[in-house]
């Protein structure tokens, strides 16, 4: 029994944070930062959106495309770093907003790798036997925890989230072998330092701004390829597949210099790489499945899919993916880009 991507969801608020805007901010400019990291905009939400509510709207928007019944959904994943709260889960409050009146839900938080590590789980529970239908959502407002003072930072980051939905399926299609891997050594490199329970808040941590992202970018960036580069070919490997077989690659949207340097040490022709980091900016647990969002009319029946991604823990992985039939869409296909309190409807 395989686990298979049957649905897709996706949200991002629809207010742009340019370039040009942040070059008004702090020391940098239009063209330094999109010749650095290939980002020219990316989404900001608002002040009364919450991580919950991105992922809720996500999900609505895959029931809204898709004939799904929502109380068949036994369980919800929730790969976030910015939690609606650090008590209680926003898996909970997830599935009270999307009426998952029969599921459970839970979070999950490997930053940038969350996503990933979701599926995986997701996967298992599905291939247990025991679960059919399971919701893996990746959303985060990076926004409440970046310093748009620190140009080392604010430049990366946007907000938003992507859903799957995972079925059950006795056919070749679905997730294969996955290889995830975590090295704490590297938690310093890349962390919010304050807020939780190693450095309550405080006035200093609020002093000293501690209680935002902070970054060693030079030390990520090289990590980032050579792990990203590796567990690629170790997932091929393991799932006997070679380079010339993969038909896409879904990479965790970091920098867009990160993701060419990874095509380039597998080989694999850049137009097999879905890049929307230039739109989006990092959204950390949301990129993977925005990416799938984004792309999902180009992913046909039995094309093999790379995902890999890196993050803060450090935290990285990669799997490949055999793309199924997807589950049958309604008759008119809508896409929310608004804020939540907007509901303003955008064709897709």
């Amino acid at each position: 029994m395989n686990a298979v991507i049957t649905a897709i969801g996706g949200f991002v608020p629809s207010s742009i944070l340019t370039n040009k805007k942040i070059s008004e901010t702090v020391d940098t400019s239009e063209e330094w930062i999109e010749k650095r990291t290939g980002i020219k905009e990316r989404r900001i939400a608002d002040c009364n959106t919450a991580t919950s509510d991105l992922a809720s709207a996500a999900i609505e928007n895959l029931f809204e495309n898709y004939n799904v019944d929502r109380l068949e959904v036994e369980a919800l994943l929730v790969a976030t770093a910015t939690p609606d709260h650090i008590l209680a889960p926003t898996a909970s409050i997830v599935c009270e907003k999307s009426g998952l009146a029969n599921a459970f839900g839970f979070d999950m938080n490997a930053a940038c790798s969350g996503f990933l590590y979701a599926l995986e789980m997701g996967a298992n529970m599905i291939e247990s036997g025991r679960y059919s239908k399971i919701i893996v959502v990746g959303a985060d407002k990076m926004s409440s925890i970046v310093d748009y003072e620190d140009r080392n930072t604010c430049i990366l980051f946007g907000d938003g989230a992507g859903a799957v939905l995972l079925e059950k399926t006795e056919s070749d299609n679905g997730l294969m072998k996955t290889i995830l891997k975590t090295d704490g050594s590297g938690t310093s490199s890349l962390l919010v330092p304050s807020g939780g329970s190693r450095n309550p808040t405080s006035m200093q941590s609020l002093l000293h701004r501690t209680n935002y992202l902070k970054q060693e970018g030079a030390f990520v960036f090289k990590k980032a390829v050579a792990s990203m580069s590796q567990v690629s070919q170790d997932a091929l490997a393991k799932n006997e597949l070679h380079a010339a077989q993969i038909d896409w690659v879904i990479p965790h949207q970091a920098n867009l210099r990160i993701i060419n340097a990874v095509s380039e040490s597998l080989n694999i022709d850049s137009e097999k790489v879905k890049v929307n980091i230039d739109r989006y900016g990092n959204t950390t647990s949301a990129t993977v499945p925005l990416c799938l969002w984004d792309f999902k009319e180009d992913f046909k029946l039995g094309q093999n899919l790379l995902i890999t991604t890196f993050g803060a823990g450090f935290s990285w992985g990669a799997t490949c993916l055999k793309w199924g039939v997807m589950r049958e869409k309604k008759a008119v296909e809508t896409i929310k880009t608004d804020t939540v309190n907007e509901n303003v409807l955008v064709a897709h």
